[in-house]
């Protein structure tokens, strides 16, 4: 499967997110993500409404905390940072957030998320004010998703953040794979359509773009055909 994944703070204009949505839409891509480290705008909503308008590809919040909370897309990673050991990310927002989600209809969807050193600090790091995971402490991370999956988490996310130097590494994605059998998501790094394909090949069962559409809408096509040959290999 394949994730498009839009921050608000970096659409400073929601209207120009028309020919992303509708390249989005001719592309099969499966999900919107929607969400960021940091949000200082106040167009979520606007940009929900704008996918909505346009297409019927599901969006799902990818909140950096419980104020990213918007009851008009369709579900939300209720995002564990298991990576880490800042304890507001592993429970404290989700306290806040709970009450929230309860009288709204989105679908929560307990979700293990993991990052991964990517080469500098992203972000997300700085932000969470937690450590990723080295790129090379494969049982580390392969144990740290195994630990979320037997707490009852339902996908694993391992994320290089965004605008990543690298991809996560295909024996990363493996080892984390291979521990598990929960769906896999991987995002962060992946710029071109062989690092998708490599994501792949390595047990990712979903993968997400975000920072390299925003410099380049129509890499999302150059992607979206090599997933599209490499299904119809599977099924033949």
């Amino acid at each position: 499967m394949l994730g498009v994944l839009i921050d608000p703070d970096k659409v400073s204009d929601v209207g120009q997110l028309t020919y992303l949505i509708n390249l989005a839409n001719e592309n099969c891509v499966d999900y919107f993500l929607l969400g960021g480290s940091l949000i200082t705008t106040s167009n979520q909503a606007e940009i929900i409404q704008a996918i909505k308008r346009n297409v019927s590809i599901p969006v799902i919040l990818f909140p950096g905390n419980a104020m990213q909370i918007d009851a008009h897309a369709d579900g939300i990673l209720f995002l564990s940072l298991i990576s880490g050991r800042n304890p507001d990310l592993l429970i404290g927002q989700h306290v806040m957030a709970a009450p929230i989600l309860k009288n709204t209809q989105l679908e929560v969807i307990p979700t293990g998320y993991m990052l991964i050193n990517s080469g500098r600090i992203t972000s997300v790091a700085y932000i969470s004010n937690t450590t990723p995971i080295p790129d090379d402490k494969f049982s580390l991370a392969a144990c740290t998703a195994l630990a979320g999956e037997m707490l009852g988490l339902k996908i694993m996310y391992l994320d290089a953040g965004s605008g990543a130097e690298k991809p996560i590494s295909q024996k990363m994605i493996l080892s984390v794979k291979k521990a598990i059998h929960t769906p896999l998501i991987v995002g962060g790094g992946i710029d071109t359509p062989q690092k998708a394909m490599d994501a792949f090949d390595a047990g990712a069962d979903m993968i997400v773009i975000g920072n390299a559409l925003e410099k380049s809408p129509d890499l999302l096509t150059s992607i979206a055909e090599k997933i599209y040959e490499n299904n119809l290999k599977t099924r033949l």
